[in-house]
């Protein structure tokens, strides 16, 4: 069972009253009794060193309730984590499973023989993509630098585009690649695929039909090249476009019962970009209103 962060929250609020109220009696105690007999002198030394004690306290309380707070959020998006891997392997193996018994138990006729291996193909992919996430966020998490070469960026964007659009049946201007006649960054091939697969399975997962997706390539101000995959789906709220890119975070409870996820995906881009030198960026005016992740990679030098 998931805890809540609502009571350690209340306590942290509660004892940091306290301490303040503590704190403001003890100073009008203090000066009363200095107005009340004149012969009192006001020990300054005292009030300074109380003071300062009642401050660090009270920030002590305040820094101890944030951690607290901080760690049962991560904690549950390692949980909610914990909960995805759990059923992106256990769906797949279980209908593997079926599959074969039923192969083992019974001749099936040809076509309903070729229809089962298809489908356990698919849930083997699925279970080859789990495992891939998983060692990817491995990878992304090393903070090495890549290896960078030279990489033919429109062609990796046209192998990434046909197979977002063959995994999901999709028409070919379902996905559009809108670019210049060429263009070259220095980066690690593999790593930069990879990228891009997570962006546009993203894009195409979080739209409503009919999918409708933009990928467009172009040149910054400072002269890196830009890659903006644009889609017109649920959009992302402003207030979490900045953590999208934690790791095991998703973006809503709704989005995360309609749509399957590790919460790994945009933790690996982030991380990836970086190790070539890049960055990327999120932009959305909110739900309902389509996403724009920007990335940004050092141009081939000519």
């Amino acid at each position: 069972m998931r805890r809540s962060i609502g009571t350690p929250l209340t306590i942290g609020i509660v004892l940091t009253i306290l301490v303040l109220t503590l704190a403001v009696g003890w100073w009008v105690l203090v000066w009363r009794d200095t107005q009340l007999d004149p012969e009192v002198t006001l020990n300054w030394a005292l009030i300074i060193l109380g003071t300062v004690f009642f401050v660090l306290v009270m920030a002590g309380l305040v820094w101890l309730c944030v951690w607290l707070v901080l760690e049962m959020r991560t904690n549950q998006r390692q949980q909610a984590f914990v909960d995805a891997v759990t059923h992106e392997l256990k769906t797949p193996l279980a209908s593997f499973r079926l599959y074969l018994d039923t192969l083992r138990r019974h001749d099936p006729e040809p076509e309903r023989r070729l229809d089962f291996l298809a489908r356990m193909s698919e849930d083997l992919d699925r279970l080859d993509a789990t495992v891939g996430q998983v060692l990817a966020a491995a990878k992304a998490n090393e903070g090495r630098r890549a290896a960078r070469g030279r990489v033919d960026l429109l062609g990796l964007l046209r192998a990434c585009i046909d197979r977002v659009r063959e995994q999901h049946a999709l028409p070919e201007d379902a996905v559009q690649l809108r670019t210049p006649h060429s263009a070259e960054v220095r980066g690690d091939a593999a790593e930069l695929e990879l990228v891009f697969g997570n962006l546009l399975e993203n894009a195409v997962k979080y739209s409503d039909a009919p999918v409708d997706v933009r990928v467009e390539v172009g040149t910054a101000s400072d002269g890196k090249v830009q890659v903006a995959i644009l889609d017109r789906g649920i959009g992302i709220p402003q207030r979490e476009l900045r953590k999208i890119f934690q790791r095991f975070y998703r973006v809503g409870r709704d989005v995360q019962r309609t749509a399957s996820g590790l919460g790994l995906g945009l933790f690996i881009v982030r991380n990836l970009v970086r190790r070539q030198g890049g960055r990327v960026e999120a932009l959305s005016e909110g739900a309902g209103r389509g996403s724009r992740f920007v990335v940004t990679l050092n141009a081939v030098s000519v």
